[in-house]
C-alpha cells in the first residue's frame, strides 16, 4: 500500500508545484508585482521569469541563482523567497510594449521521468496608458470592498488560476498519461494479489 502512495505522488509532483496569479497589469512608466508560489521541495532550485506564448520556448529575461539575493536584469528584477515559497518579480518602468505572456519556472533536472519538463505558470502582463484605469479583473484586489464584489473577484481568479492548470504540459502529462499507467499499475497489483 506504501507503494501505491508513493506512485502517487510521484504522478501529482510538478503539476500543482508552481501557482500564479494568472494575470497583473500596470500603467504605462509605473511598475507592477507579480508573486508566484511553488512547492517547498523546490527550496535551492534556480527560478526564473520568461516571456514567451509558450513555457517551452519562452526567452529567459531573470533568474536567481539559487539564493535569496535578488536579481536585476534591467527594470526587471526576481526574488526567491525561501521562508514562504514565493518568488517576486518586479517589472519597473512599464511601456505597452512589456504586455504579453509571461511564465514564472523553476530550473529542475528530472533524472526518474524524461517527460517532465520544468514546474512552470503562466502570467497575462497587461499595461494600459496612464490615463486610462484598470479593469475589474486585475489580480490585486481591493481591501475595501462589499462581501459580493470581493466573492465574484475572487472567483474570477479561481478561474484564471484553474485554467492556467489545466492548459499547463505537466497537468496534461499527468491526466493522459501518468494517471492511466498508475491506475494500471494499481489494477496489475490488485490482479496478482488476487491470485
Amino acid at each position: 500500500m506504501r507503494l501505491c502512495a508513493g506512485l502517487l505522488l510521484l504522478c501529482f509532483q510538478g503539476c500543482l508545484s508552481l501557482t500564479g496569479p494568472g494575470s497583473v497589469s500596470g500603467y504605462v512608466g509605473g511598475s507592477l508585482r507579480v508573486q508566484c508560489q511553488y512547492s517547498p521541495s523546490y527550496k535551492g532550485y534556480r527560478k526564473y521569469w520568461c516571456r514567451g506564448p509558450h513555457d517551452t520556448t519562452c526567452k529567459t529575461i531573470v533568474e536567481t541563482d539559487g539564493s535569496e539575493k535578488e536579481k536585476r536584469s534591467g527594470p526587471v528584477s526576481i526574488r526567491d523567497h525561501a521562508a514562504n515559497s514565493t518568488i517576486t518579480v518586479i517589472m519597473e518602468n512599464l511601456s505597452e510594449d512589456d504586455a504579453g505572456s509571461y511564465w514564472c519556472k523553476i530550473q529542475t533536472s528530472f533524472i526518474w521521468d524524461s517527460w517532465s519538463r520544468d514546474p512552470s505558470v503562466s502570467v497575462r502582463v497587461n499595461v494600459f496608458p496612464a490615463t486610462t484605469t484598470l479593469p475589474a479583473t486585475t489580480a490585486i484586489l481591493p481591501l475595501v470592498n462589499s462581501g459580493q464584489n470581493l466573492r465574484i473577484s475572487t472567483n474570477v481568479m479561481f478561474i484564471f488560476q484553474l485554467w492556467s492548470l489545466l492548459s499547463s504540459i505537466q497537468f496534461q502529462v499527468l491526466v493522459f498519461l501518468k494517471l492511466p499507467l498508475f491506475l494500471s499499475m494499481l489494477c496489475a497489483i490488485f490482479w496478482v494479489n488476487r491470485l
